[in-house]
């Protein structure tokens, strides 16, 4: 059973604004602390790890929030490449 272009369209289209926000927050936050590390005050900024592993209070995802990571930047990698297979290439003139 092949998958059509719009159902590739239809999944990226709901799972990207889902899984956008874990990805953006371990981005954010590592580099963040990165920038504090240089610059010798991550001392003061070790909330940033937390959110880095994905403990956000009294929700604590330290153990599987690499997983949901690494499943979401997949799951966009291969419905994104494969919706940029699909598009028609133009021909150079």
């Amino acid at each position: 059973m092949a998958i059509n272009k719009v159902q590739i369209r239809r999944l990226h289209a709901r799972i990207a604004p889902i899984w956008f926000l874990p990805l953006i927050l371990t981005s954010l936050s590592g580099s963040l602390y990165q920038v504090a590390s240089l610059m010798k005050a991550n001392s003061d900024f070790f909330w940033l790890l937390d959110i880095h592993k994905g403990n956000f209070g009294p929700l604590k995802l330290e153990v599987i929030y690499p997983f949901i990571n690494t499943f979401a930047l997949l799951m966009l990698a291969v419905t994104g490449i494969t919706m940029w297979l699909q598009t028609p290439r133009r021909k150079r003139s």
